[in-house]
């Protein structure tokens, strides 16, 4: 297996899915949506990751028309497990979150490391596990907005393990979805085929307000390379996975 920053130094959580009919989703022109005029700055907000790889890289450089020539009984299997399959051969996306309280602490939530985090202390942030092949429910992040105060900064990312960058290949969505008001939506559909990370959206208090803001930043190292781009200050060092 390839390695990955891991930071040097829980369990899954089960929660309702949750969520609500509308959206609305960051983009260039309006990066940002504000949790407090939402009503949003308490419970648990929800920040999930979820993919699956593009439709024409299923079944090969013919796309799915070709495949279905060569395997015609893969017109009887559903969509998301086609997705699945080719998921799980190419590519294994994560998310995590570096934190910065306001006391000064900084680290991070990750699947590397098994640093997963806790809800109800500090950093009040938890990853619910690791999906390593692209399931539907994907990964999630929940941030305790009860402790929102005893937050400075929040930057979730997304990094691709196994050193195969395809980013380019995959349609990945991180979507938050707060207590109250529509479901917050940014696609990572930038074309970076070499990109490794993706510094994907901030949290953060800014004139008395708790915003949310789109970053979708693409570097082509991991980790320590996104610590750099936002300063974050941490001391890094090799990180592996045990095979699944």
């Amino acid at each position: 297996m390839g390695f990955f920053d891991g930071i040097r130094g829980s369990r899954a959580l089960d929660f309702d899915a949750g969520g609500t009919a509308s959206a609305i989703e960051l983009t260039r022109r309006r990066p940002t949506v504000s949790l407090t005029k939402q009503g949003a700055v308490h419970g648990n907000l929800r920040v999930n990751l979820s993919w699956r790889m593009r439709s024409s890289d299923i079944g090969g450089r013919g796309g799915l028309g070709a495949g279905l020539l060569r395997h015609p009984f893969k017109l009887f299997k559903p969509d998301m497990v086609q997705a699945h399959t080719q998921g799980m051969v190419n590519v294994d996306l994560d998310i995590g979150c570096l934190y910065e309280l306001a006391d000064g602490t900084r680290g991070v939530v990750q699947p590397l490391g098994n640093l997963l985090g806790d809800l109800n202390d500090p950093p009040y942030v938890k990853l619910s596990g690791d999906d390593r092949f692209g399931a539907p429910s994907g990964e999630t992040l929940y941030v305790n907005l009860d402790h929102a105060a005893d937050f400075k900064r929040l930057l979730v990312f997304v990094y691709i393990y196994d050193q195969t960058p395809a980013f380019d290949r995959t349609n990945a969505l991180v979507t938050l979805y707060p207590v109250t008001g529509p479901r917050i939506e940014i696609p990572l559909d930038e074309r970076q085929p070499e990109a490794r990370s993706c510094a994907v959206v901030s949290i953060e208090h800014a004139k008395g307000e708790l915003i949310v803001r789109r970053e979708v930043k693409f570097v082509y190292g991991f980790q320590s390379e996104l610590d750099r781009l936002y300063g974050w200050g941490l001391q890094w060092g090799r990180g592996y996975k045990t095979k699944a």
